[in-house]
């Protein structure tokens, strides 16, 4: 029988093999608020080039006061679940902005987007349904999908002909619901779904399509109403989950928009919802004041594209490998670990705060610098971060 320190030397060793095979992933804590620039414990102050601020908000003034003025109205906190007493008037506000954004019927919130995937699937599949799912989905889609009953089956990234098959084949073995269930963006790629392919074989086949829009909400598509709006399938995704925590401010939170009739369901089973706290009410406040700015004009969004459609040139006229799209998120492919590693620490000397990004995270193989724009970036941050780029691949050749 192994003694306690026998089981934490298991625990040990596998983080030394983690560390040996350049997997290990660190942490360089910040000293500052999120931003373009920030600064780090140790004083210097670097280019954040990893951080999904995409609109920029993590430090916006207006979100701020708005923060500062719920804690004074609301409290700091509830200290109960939603169907107890951990209801305030913000949060119903919240959920209504959220849906008329979002052009959906009704939206319930969670304290994060994992929680909202991971309390969708158990709550609306039972062992007689069927979930099609994309091989690249994000880990709370995947770890949402193992708690429900369902069948399951995986389609490859985007591929329009193995859902059809996938979609035949749940209808062979008489599933009574399907649901297909994709992120609009993925985020290790910064690849678009296709949800019109997807929204035509849902209606061919009558199922429901779930989107995450983690990564869209706020700023893909013409007004920023995400992958739908981009896609042109405004009306005809079932269900969209998403983040507060990333464009939408930054800090925390989640939400499941969706029919009427899918919301009902949620707020009486949905496990995450029903045995966890509501969100933060100076979350839910200075949400509030995400959505005036949003309404207000597109300028952030706006730059944001131009920002990200010069960079993504710039890096591809410098000869660097980057997966194509639009998305401000820009790998900058590698594929070797100890590589990425390497020039991780390099940029982050040069004051460009990057990270690697290797095995679990992606699949082996396919190590990465994943950079990601926001709108408050520069032409010159830009230019300075593509220059670094060039003298790291110079030094490290």
């Amino acid at each position: 029988m192994a003694v306690k320190q026998d089981i934490l030397d298991i625990y040990a060793k596998e983080v030394e093999g983690i560390k040996e095979a350049g997997l290990f992933k660190g942490e360089a804590p910040i000293a500052s608020p999120q931003g373009a620039r920030v600064k780090l414990e140790d004083g210097r102050e670097v280019i954040n080039m990893c951080a999904n601020n995409y609109l920029g908000l993590g430090d916006d003034k207006r979100l701020i006061e708005a923060a500062k003025k719920t804690y004074d109205e609301k409290g700091y906190g509830l200290a109960s679940v939603r169907f107890i007493c951990g209801t305030q008037d913000i949060h119903k506000q919240l959920e209504k902005r959220i849906s008329s954004f979002l052009g959906m019927d009704d939206t319930i919130l969670y304290s994060s987007c994992f929680d909202a995937n991971g309390g969708l699937f158990e709550t609306i599949l039972t062992a007689e349904d069927a979930v099609i799912s994309d091989e690249l989905n994000h880990a709370s889609i995947i770890d949402g999908v193992r708690l429900c009953k369902a069948k399951r089956y995986r389609y490859h990234n985007n591929d329009m002909a193995d859902l059809r098959a996938k979609l035949e084949e749940a209808d062979a073995a008489g599933a009574r619901i399907k649901l297909i269930a994709t992120d609009g963006v993925f985020s290790m790629d910064g690849i678009i779904a296709d949800l019109k392919g997807i929204c035509d074989l849902a209606d061919e086949f009558h199922a429901l399509v779930m989107v995450d829009d983690s990564h869209a909400a706020g700023f893909v598509g013409k007004t920023g109403r995400g992958t739908a709006e981009y896609c042109g399938v405004q009306g005809r995704v079932d269900i969209i989950t998403g983040t507060l925590g990333k464009a939408l401010g930054g800090a925390s939170g989640g939400f499941t928009s969706a029919r009427k009739e899918i919301v009902d369901l949620l707020r009486q089973r949905s496990r995450p919802y029903l045995f966890s706290n509501t969100l933060a009410p100076a979350i839910a406040g200075a949400s509030m004041a995400v959505f005036d700015i949003l309404e207000k004009d597109t300028t952030l969004r706006d730059h944001l594209e131009e920002t990200t459609a010069y960079y993504r040139q710039q890096l591809t006229e410098a000869g660097f490998d980057i997966i194509p799209g639009v998305h401000p998120i820009v790998p900058v492919m590698l594929y070797d670990e100890r590589l990425a590693g390497k020039y991780a620490k390099r940029m982050m000397e040069k004051g460009v705060y990057v990270v690697a990004f290797s095995y679990p995270v992606v699949p082996k193989g396919k190590a990465r610098i994943r950079t990601q724009v926001c709108a408050t970036h520069t032409k010159e941050d830009i230019d300075y971060i593509v220059k670094c780029f060039k003298e790291v691949r110079d030094e490290l050749k």
